[in-house]
């Protein structure tokens, strides 16, 4: 599940692996799109728990890179 928090931070949270890449697969895409409109941030991907990620437009990330943080 997808989950919007504030600002453009996306919330992915699935128990089966395939789900997981899926949706941090769809999660990614959405905050790239969103990178590239503003053209100022990177995007970051935090891991929580083995189920629970956040994606983030974050602005300790360059433009055009995505990192991991977990």
């Amino acid at each position: 599940m997808i989950k919007t928090r504030a600002g453009l931070v996306l919330e992915i949270e699935a128990e089966t692996a395939a789900l997981l890449a899926e949706e941090l697969d769809a999660a990614v895409a959405v905050a790239r799109a969103r990178a590239m409109e503003e053209s100022r941030h990177g995007i970051l991907v935090t891991r929580h728990s083995p189920t629970l990620f956040t994606v983030a437009v974050s602005a300790e990330v360059p433009y055009g890179l995505t990192l991991e943080r977990g």
